[in-house]
């Protein structure tokens, strides 16, 4: 077994749980002698049977730097909810595995085991849904570390009041670094009445317009666009006292740090099930989210790609991988379970890819090594 160093601010005794991660991986021994020295954050993960939608998430996760930085450093100790701190805690020794470790894979089986305590599906070994499986977490790391606010009215003065933000009661390093806040304007069709309602997201759902090949953009419109709602989907409306036809547009209030999108890849009609192959191009530099954004909070730079989850095969079986952007080296990653390989930026462009990771500002080293 290769020598591994405690977590960051460890004071749980619990070192030894790392280690057994580490004897129960069966990837490559660490380099000796005179190889290439293990890289930061460049690890591969054990699967445990059927867990490559866990593995390509946890992959992403683990590549965010000030994520990293926070569980790294130890400060998510101060957060912890002793009521429920196992996922967080269990979260923050993978990452110190795959960062401080001196193994080319690793086990994420102490985190399996304590989301699996509280979501039973997690521990079955059949495939899951890696979207699904990713809220699950931000959930659980939010309800570990957050902490709490005297609610404050929302912003006033020159600000619209379809644009204003709701304050959080709630923060947690979960919030600072994926949430996002949506306005929906909603106008009655008779009498014109305008409201606005506010809904927060860590996930932006996009659908897919075309079924061959579109771009994100396209995709980005097609979510942002005005939507008429009729028949059984009419609202009511406060003005007319009954329920009308109605003009609904989103656009983001609040855009987060890491935004994260979900390529709706999974079409099911009744009984039919299918999967969208679309060829959706997406850049990995320079997103502009300006038209999507209320224009008093346009003040994000561009988007920059970081992370992607990528999906082979059909609905009910198939296969996850990832692709890191490594904030050491800066350059690519493909994450395969155990197998970790070095990528151009070319291939990061793929057909397959179904949750991607962008990021307003470029990454840092989280932690030096000694």
């Amino acid at each position: 077994m290769t020598s591994q160093r405690p977590p960051p601010g460890d004071d749980f005794g619990i070192y030894y749980v790392l280690a057994e991660c580490a004897d129960h991986c069966h990837g490559p021994p660490a380099p000796t002698g005179g190889s290439q020295p293990h890289l930061q954050g460049v690890t591969g993960l054990r699967n445990l049977g059927n867990t490559c939608y866990m593995n390509a998430v946890l992959q992403c996760l683990c590549s965010i730097s000030p994520l990293v930085e926070y569980f790294l450093s130890g400060k998510y100790i101060t957060a912890l909810h002793k009521d429920c701190s196992k996922v967080a805690t269990a979260f923050a020794y993978v990452m110190t595995d795959m960062w401080l470790g001196d193994s080319d894979c690793v086990s994420p089986e102490i985190f399996r085991s304590a989301l699996g305590n509280l979501y039973p599906t997690f521990m079955k070994k059949t495939q899951q849904d890696a979207q699904e499986f990713l809220i699950y977490v931000l959930n659980e790391l939010h309800e570990s570390l957050k902490k709490f606010h005297r609610r404050r009215s929302c912003e006033t003065g020159s600000v619209p009041r379809c644009c204003r933000k709701a304050i959080a009661s709630e923060t947690s390093i979960v919030t600072r670094l994926f949430e996002g806040q949506l306005n929906y304007s909603i106008m009655c069709l008779k009498c014109e009445n305008c409201t606005y309602r506010n809904e927060v997201f860590t996930v932006l759902p996009l659908p897919i317009p075309s079924e061959y090949k579109c771009s994100l953009q396209d995709c980005l419109q097609c979510f942002f666009q005005q939507d008429t709602l009729t028949w059984n989907n009419q609202l009511h409306c406060s003005c007319c006292e009954t329920k009308q036809e109605a003009a609904v547009r989103a656009s983001i209030s609040k855009a987060p740090r890491i935004m994260i999108f979900h390529l709706k890849r999974f079409d099911i009609l009744g009984t039919m099930k299918r999967k969208l192959r679309t060829d959706i191009h997406y850049p990995l530099t320079n997103l502009d989210l300006t038209p999507y954004i209320c224009p008093v909070f346009r003040k994000h730079p561009k988007y920059n790609l970081c992370a992607v989850v990528n999906h082979f095969g059909d609905l009910d079986s198939g296969h996850y991988t990832a692709f890191c952007k490594n904030s050491v080296t800066q350059a690519w990653f493909s994450f395969d379970d155990t197998r970790v390989s070095e990528i151009p930026d070319t291939s990061v462009q793929t057909a397959t890819a179904y949750l991607l990771f962008y990021s307003c500002q470029p990454f840092s080293i989280p932690i030096e090594k000694c």
